[in-house]
């Protein structure tokens, strides 16, 4: 990613059309789930650190496009997301480079239902940066990323198989490839995998339940891309109007999480403050096409980013789970996942 301080272009969210009203009337009348104390604390029970550990073995090398490193994550993280029932995409291209030629990229897409009209989408990327001088692990950019999605689905496998069949909304998680610039960070030397994929996802289409020929793009509800996650002090803020109001149930999940005594670590990540610091990542091809994004990149960023010492000493994963139990609370309140009832018998026990 490209750190630069600008406005965002208010042309960005132009107003959508009056094509596919219904369908676009659901996506901008969503609210979410409001979870009660015995489900949130299930939820902040969910927690398996063990596992972060086991995936984080099997992603922090280094794993440039057109390496064997990189083709050894791209298929354990597809082998992952079959292991837990999910289906897997892999939207494969070529592209000229500016130091290796034509590479081969690899895009991979879970999702938990492809039949479904719309989804909340999870995104991070999983190459790590080329340095002619030195192997980069890139532990926060982006091993970290990847194995709280991973974990995500890991742990909460029971409660979205409960959805699975469900036809209205849905979960997908996207592993972009070659986010990273192999020489300098241009238009044409960076975010190649998300570049492509929006692109495609602009030029593809999908008959809604009320036959409305939309967009495969316009089905994303929202897109929460992850990024520089795993070290001990990360800080986010809230970079889009658009989505403020769910960047607050964030905001709102982790002071939860903290006056129940579920945080690992009494210590707060989320900011309830707007930044207008504009990050170029793998949201800007889906920006520019009215995405909405949730971007969850730590500002400022590591002390280690792009060094040799992005790697496992840095990783912090008491801090990593206090956002994976809001993350878990944001997909369940979206998703409109648990029954209320057998959470409060639970909860009440336990008192």
């Amino acid at each position: 990613m490209q750190l630069s301080t600008i406005l965002i272009s208010i042309f960005v969210y132009i107003s959508h059309s009056y094509a596919n009203q219904k369908f676009l009337q659901k996506k901008d009348n969503h609210v979410p789930k409001e979870l009660s104390d015995g489900q949130v604390q299930y939820l902040a029970g969910l927690s398996d650190i063990k596992h972060m550990d086991q995936v984080l073995n099997n992603i922090l090398i280094p794993r440039v496009v057109g390496t064997s490193g990189h083709d050894k994550v791209q298929n354990y993280i597809a082998s992952q997301l079959r292991k837990w029932g999910w289906d897997v995409e892999i939207d494969e291209f070529q592209e000229n480079t500016p130091n290796f030629g034509r590479l081969t990229f690899k895009n991979i897409i879970g999702t938990l239902n492809p039949k479904a009209e719309r989804f909340l989408v999870i995104a991070c990327h999983y190459d790590s940066k080329y340095f002619s001088s030195e192997d980069f692990i890139g532990a926060t950019d982006s091993a970290v990323p990847c194995a709280m999605m991973l974990n995500l689905i890991k742990v909460m496998k029971n409660d979205l198989e409960q959805i699975k069949t469900k036809r209205d909304l849905s979960l997908k998680l996207i592993f972009f490839d070659g986010e990273e610039a192999f020489k300098e960070w241009t238009k044409t030397d960076s975010l190649y995998g998300a570049r492509h994929l929006a692109k495609k996802m602009d030029q593809t289409n999908f008959y809604t339940l009320d036959n409305e020929n939309i967009k495969n793009i316009q089905r994303i509800d929202i897109m929460v891309l992850l990024d520089l996650i795993g070290f001990s002090r990360p800080q986010f803020y809230s970079f889009f109007k658009p989505t403020e109001r769910w960047y607050i149930r964030l905001v709102d999940a982790e002071q939860r999480l903290a006056q129940m005594g579920l945080l690992n670590i009494p210590q707060l990540t989320f900011n309830r403050r707007s930044s207008n610091s504009y990050i170029e990542d793998d949201h800007i091809p889906f920006l520019l096409r009215r995405v909405p994004i949730l971007h969850l990149i730590s500002t400022p960023f590591p002390t280690e980013w792009h060094t040799s010492a992005d790697n496992r000493n840095i990783v912090d994963l008491q801090v990593t789970e206090n956002i994976n139990k809001v993350l878990r609370i944001f997909v369940a309140e979206y998703l409109h996942l648990l029954e209320e009832e057998q959470f409060e018998e639970n909860f009440k026990a336990e008192l």
